[in-house]
């Protein structure tokens, strides 16, 4: 059984430093033949710990996403990614916001227009008004004449 939790994962990493470091005394320590046989030994274990912990550590969930890890590899840093996306994602909610109360507004006045011109609909536009979370329409606006006269 494999295992596949953050700890049990930290622990080979562990492992595999320690192995390095077995390896870096084994090879200050090489007098010739007669220690040869260790580090092949050493560097044996060594590729299967590496082997093993690459199979687990594949097995846990990614929680950074791929946009971030390859803005590192390319030497910058991940704060200014998050402050830019921040950024961006601000200046995105203003602009809908800014188009979601346009349509607001056209909805308000396209339902008062549309009293003005059939009183008879008020009921209906109110309904419809409530529905969408608009204002509702009182009736008491007068429509405005077309001749030009007040």
């Amino acid at each position: 059984m494999a295992p596949t939790d953050i700890d049990a994962v930290d622990d080979q990493i562990k492992d595999v430093i320690q192995e390095l470091f077995q390896i870096q005394v084994a090879t200050h320590k090489y007098a010739g033949p007669q220690t040869q046989q260790e580090l092949v030994q050493l560097i044996t274990q060594l590729a299967g710990s590496l082997s093993e912990l690459s199979n687990n550590a594949s097995a846990l969930p990614n929680l950074i996403p791929p946009e971030i890890v390859e803005y590192v590899d390319d030497g910058r840093n991940p704060d200014i990614y998050t402050r830019e996306f921040v950024e961006l994602v601000q200046k995105s909610n203003q602009y809908l916001k800014g188009k979601s109360e346009a349509f607001a507004d056209f909805r308000d006045a396209l339902a008062e227009e549309m009293v003005k011109a059939w009183p008879e609909m008020q009921t209906d536009v109110n309904n419809i008004l409530q529905d969408g979370g608009g204002e509702q329409t009182t009736g008491t606006e007068t429509a405005v004449p077309t001749n030009g006269t007040t």
